[in-house]
């Protein structure tokens, strides 16, 4: 086998034991076709690499695997898949997802014919997707204080306290509305099978160039989910805070004041996502929504 690619990184889900045969099994057959394998430190440090595998892989940081390789595979559920994508996605690496986890939207290769599938994609053999991903700024007192990419959502909320939050939402500078509520979901369609869906939000296909503002529990029942255009510039005007916090991809946050502003834009560049050859999306659907089940 000839792969196209030649230095492939390895991510693993934290504190996950019961990975070590599978990642054992992918670094020998990375090996045996005289690839260069890059292994993450935080994986290392769960000690579920095999020491004869740790003396003949490089050891990086997420933070270099895109920078250091030509593919990344995630060996874990969508929430690791989730924190990767956003450390490669700068760098143009594609991502190959090893399901681990329990859903598994994002990871759709299955760890049981894992070797027979990637010999396959790492000689054509597979299908390519874009996703989009979000880019955040926190801006205080008219300074932008901190920055963040989700693939998933952003989503504002109301903290411990349990108190609703008020803020007005402007596209593209014009006003759309002052809204009372637990939050606000701004969502990919990527991240539409996730927070949003349980929010009361639309499915949208993988590759749509859209997103969607989902309000979480509104005290108004007329503030429904809307979609709009992927170039669009979102800017979220927080009037009364109380404890709340803006969360991207649900895996790290930070807390707002009142008259804090979110703005949200599409990251100008997108997450390409390697699939075995025979995927498609609608089927995935069916699988982890169980649509069409015998409902009795």
């Amino acid at each position: 086998m000839k792969s196209q690619f030649q230095h492939i990184g390895i991510v693993t889900r934290p504190q996950t034991p019961s990975v070590e045969p599978c990642l054992h099994a992918l670094i020998q057959f990375l090996l045996e076709e005289n690839i260069n394998v890059y292994i993450d430190a935080d994986s290392v440090a769960d000690d579920v690499v095999r020491p004869e595998d740790l003396e003949r892989c490089i050891v990086t940081t997420k933070d270099m695997l895109g920078k250091q390789c030509d593919l990344v595979i995630v060996l874990g559920g969508d929430g690791t898949f989730l924190s990767v994508a956003r450390k490669v996605a700068p760098y143009r690496v594609p991502l190959i997802g090893v399901n681990q986890g329990h859903l598994g939207f994002l990871t759709q290769v299955s760890h049981e014919t894992m070797l027979e599938q990637l010999r396959g994609m790492f000689t054509g053999k597979y299908s390519s997707e874009e996703r989009i991903l979000l880019e955040a700024d926190l801006i205080r007192d008219g300074e932008a204080i901190h920055r963040a990419l989700a693939l998933n959502d952003a989503v504002i909320s109301r903290g411990g306290a349990g108190q609703m939050i008020e803020f007005e939402v402007f596209i593209n500078k014009e006003f759309v509305y002052t809204q009372r509520s637990d939050g606000l979901i701004v969502s990919t369609p990527t991240g539409s099978t996730a927070y949003a869906l349980a929010a009361g939000g639309p499915i949208l296909q993988a590759s749509l160039r859209a997103l969607t503002l989902v309000p979480i529990c509104p005290q108004s029942m007329t503030n429904r989910p809307i979609a709009i255009p992927d170039t669009c510039e979102i800017d979220i005007l927080i009037t009364k805070a109380g404890d709340a916090r803006v969360h991207f991809d649900g895996q790290s946050y930070l807390d707002i004041k009142s008259m804090d502003k979110v703005r949200i834009r599409r990251y100008r560049y997108s997450l390409r996502i390697l699939h075995p050859s025979d995927y498609n999306y609608y089927t995935i659907l069916r699988q982890k929504l169980h649509w069409g089940e015998q409902l009795i």
